[in-house]
């Protein structure tokens, strides 16, 4: 009986997969931070796991129905927009401040960010970004919702799939760019690009939330 129910229930799971690995794989906040930390090799099990599980977490709670409630709360979506907007914009001028000061490169491949930060900031990257919300609670959870009732948990188990392994290879593939970032003048390029990043999506995240 089981093993019948196996074929039919693998196109779901390969949707699920699909969908979160292409929503997943565009280059934003969260993923630069991850990269960067696991450039420095600091607490990326940790890190990963945390976005892996906060990932699977927001597209359960979508698919269960909680994308709905969302959007009937209002001032939900500007206040996530202004919230993100602040913090990507401080992160962003920490990262060209730290481009700025070639000694602040040094001494930071060396002293490293405890625990409790990094967790925090991998938080921060997740929960304060509109677009996760938009991508795992309302987008996979309006495509969740809209299969048979049987399909949902092998659809939402390739969507979590999907995360873990990107931000495993993410987190534990950056160490191959080690070489290339041996040097204080290659994260000073790094940062640049990584602060110019953050103030160009918050703000992106400022004009989709003030501009009708």
């Amino acid at each position: 009986m089981t093993s019948s129910l196996l074929p039919s229930l693998l196109p779901a799971f390969t949707k699920g997969f699909a969908l979160s690995a292409g929503l997943i794989m565009a280059i934003g906040a969260q993923n630069m931070f991850v990269l960067r930390q696991g450039l420095k090799r600091e607490h990326v099990w940790p890190i990963v796991l945390f976005c892996a599980a906060a990932d699977a977490a927001l597209i359960v709670a979508g698919v269960s129905g909680l994308g709905s409630a969302l959007a009937l709360v209002p001032g939900l979506s500007l206040g996530l927009s202004l919230g993100g907007a602040a913090f990507l914009s401080w992160y962003g001028v920490s990262a060209l401040r730290r481009a700025a000061n070639p000694s602040v490169l040094i001494v930071e491949q060396q002293a490293g960010m405890t625990l409790s930060a990094a967790l925090a900031g991998t938080a921060a990257f997740t929960f304060l970004n509109p677009h996760v919300y938009i991508d795992t609670v309302m987008l996979m959870g309006a495509v969740g919702t809209s299969l048979p009732p049987i399909e949902r948990p092998p659809f939402m188990a390739g969507a979590a799939i999907a995360s873990f392994a990107w931000f495993a290879s993410l987190g534990f593939g950056a160490r191959f760019l080690a070489p290339l970032l041996s040097r204080p003048a290659s994260w000073r390029v790094l940062d640049l690009g990584i602060g110019a990043m953050m103030l160009a999506l918050a703000a992106s995240l400022l004009r989709d939330a003030l501009i009708p």
